[in-house]
């Protein structure tokens, strides 16, 4: 009886062991502009995509479409993709080097990019992001 109430522990241990370790992020390689391109193509297939600006430690992006701004960021191991107006976009406040993103939808995590001198937010012109659709 006590083997078999030691053998359960030791099974249970191990399965919670292996739960544990299973939950544990890999780190995404950083994006760059040709990889959000397609992240967004995939999720928003009738925006085209005019510009992508990368985040200074490549963990997001933000790329415009006309009036909308196509927001990927990192979650966990993999990358969430959000839209919101483009103004709202260049109006996020900026606190801690990090542009912090409010999208509308309420199930959406909070979405916060780094930003650097190299990488300035918002950029002064339509020139200063990454990657216009001619570089593409």
């Amino acid at each position: 009886m006590l083997i078999q109430l030691i053998g359960s522990a030791v099974a249970v241990a191990a399965m919670v062991g292996l739960a544990a370790w299973a939950r544990i992020p890999r780190a995404a390689p950083p994006l760059d502009p040709q990889t959000a391109r397609q992240l967004l193509d995939l999720d928003y297939p009738g925006y085209p995509v005019d510009a992508v600006w990368i985040s200074a430690d490549g963990q997001g992006a933000i790329a415009r479409s006309g009036d909308h701004a196509l927001v990927v960021a990192q979650l966990g191991d993999s990358w969430v993709t959000r839209d919101m107006p483009w103004q709202a976009a260049l109006g996020s406040p900026i606190k801690g080097g990090r542009i912090r993103l409010r999208t509308a939808d309420p199930s959406a995590p909070r979405l916060s990019l780094a930003v650097s001198g190299v990488t300035p937010w918002p950029p002064e012109t339509h020139e200063g992001l990454v990657a216009t659709r001619d570089a593409a």
